[in-house]
């Protein structure tokens, strides 16, 4: 970052602090809020890294965007539940709740389940929109306590009915975030009069389109976590939105994606919330909106460098399908293609009903056609009675490296 954050510069020049926070106010380029951040009028220079990482981001969207095209549509499918997934985990993780793939994959496969009081129905069911296209109003304070009431309300009135709202939309009382030893380092705004005020403000300027969306979006995350509106879920709501503005603007599976950009760099992310937030950074945003546009651009790049990897692998164990035991025999190497294609992009391998619908055959069919394929070869997964299955790409490597 070209601009050093202005919290940094007051320890360094105490003159060069005051002048720098003058012209970067005033520049005809910044853009300003209605809002004060710690008692300062908030505001944003827009800077060369910023448009930077808008550029890369745009560019490298387009090459996902051209290489989903190629992936057959049912490992386009595999590979989102797996993203899908690996997202809930992490956005999980990062404060400090515990799940497993096991239990997200178990709400995957029955989603019609009424029972939104066990744990992460209402969040997984969220995150499922995002690759339907579905639109979430985003406009008011009540708009953003919807999207809380569809992840959290039935689950947190199960298990911790006191970490529900209290206010009319949103928290009655304070609430402190503490570091991991114990000690305060942000106070959400309070009273609920005045989250109200600043959450309708920050969703103003979400809609001003006189600044570019991403950058908008990376402003308005901060603001969701300085605001803190409720007792609990604010990080993961806050992802979520994140996630779901993303996935309109970009490929949905960047929606999918970010929670674990941010894990990886979970020091930076925080220490911008924490720059931001104090007072000696009079108000200036710009860390923050640089620092996520950046997560954003890595985890594009990740999204990219992941999905070319198993395409081009993808690619290659087709072309060895032909050379495989008994590829001679009806569908067998179509058999071997989509068995290669449950191994990279799925999280669990292909059903066995899924493979009667997709070669229009019965059961006892689809049983004979896999036992052409060599015990050796192929992996059998067990869940909830169903049965799941992919190819051992190792030992085809073993096969083909003697």
């Amino acid at each position: 970052m070209n601009k050093m954050p202005l919290k940094k510069l007051f320890h360094i020049d105490r003159e060069a602090y005051k002048s720098e926070y003058e012209k970067r106010f005033n520049d005809d380029d910044t853009v300003h809020l209605d809002i004060e951040i710690s008692g300062n009028a908030a505001f944003l220079c827009q800077t060369k890294e910023m448009f930077g990482s808008i550029i890369s981001i745009v560019r490298t969207n387009t090459k996902i965007v051209n290489m989903c095209s190629v992936l057959p549509e049912k490992a386009l499918i595999q590979y989102r539940t797996r993203c899908l997934t690996d997202e809930i985990v992490l956005t999980n993780n990062i404060e400090g709740v515990h799940s497993t793939r096991k239990e997200i994959n178990e709400i995957l496969s029955d989603l019609s389940t009424k029972d939104r009081k066990k744990r992460f129905v209402g969040l997984v069911k969220k995150y499922v929109t995002l690759s339907q296209n579905e639109e979430i109003p985003l406009q008011t304070s009540r708009d953003i306590r919807r999207i809380y009431d569809d992840i959290f309300y039935d689950e947190i009135s199960s298990s911790n009915p006191n970490n529900l709202p209290d206010g009319n939309i949103f928290r009655k009382c304070g609430v402190d975030v503490y570091s991991e030893t114990q000690n305060i380092i942000h106070s959400g705004i309070h009273p609920e009069s005045e989250i109200i005020s600043t959450m309708d403000k920050s969703l103003d300027f979400l809609a001003n389109a006189d600044c570019d969306i991403l950058i908008r979006i990376a402003v308005f995350h901060y603001l969701f976590g300085y605001i803190h509106p409720f007792y609990d879920g604010n990080g993961r709501t806050d992802r979520f939105i994140s996630s779901y503005l993303l996935s309109k603007e970009l490929n949905s599976l960047i929606g999918y994606h970010i929670s674990y950009t941010i894990k990886e760099n979970i020091n930076k992310y925080y220490n911008a919330f924490d720059t931001c937030n104090h007072p000696l950074n009079k108000g200036d945003l710009t860390p923050f909106a640089e620092m996520f546009l950046n997560l954003v651009d890595i985890s594009m790049k990740q999204l990219y460098d992941e999905i070319k990897n198993k395409l081009d692998k993808f690619n290659f164990y087709c072309n060895l399908c032909p050379k495989l035991p008994n590829a001679n025999h009806k569908d067998i190497i179509k058999l071997y293609s989509v068995l290669i294609q449950a191994s990279l992009f799925s999280e669990n391998g292909i059903s066995h009903k899924e493979l009667e619908i997709g070669f229009k055959v019965s059961y006892s069919s689809v049983r004979n056609k896999l036992s052409y394929i060599p015990d050796e070869l192929l992996i059998k997964n067990t869940r909830e009675r169903h049965a799941y299955y992919m190819l051992d790409l190792d030992k085809v490597d073993i096969m083909f490296s003697k």
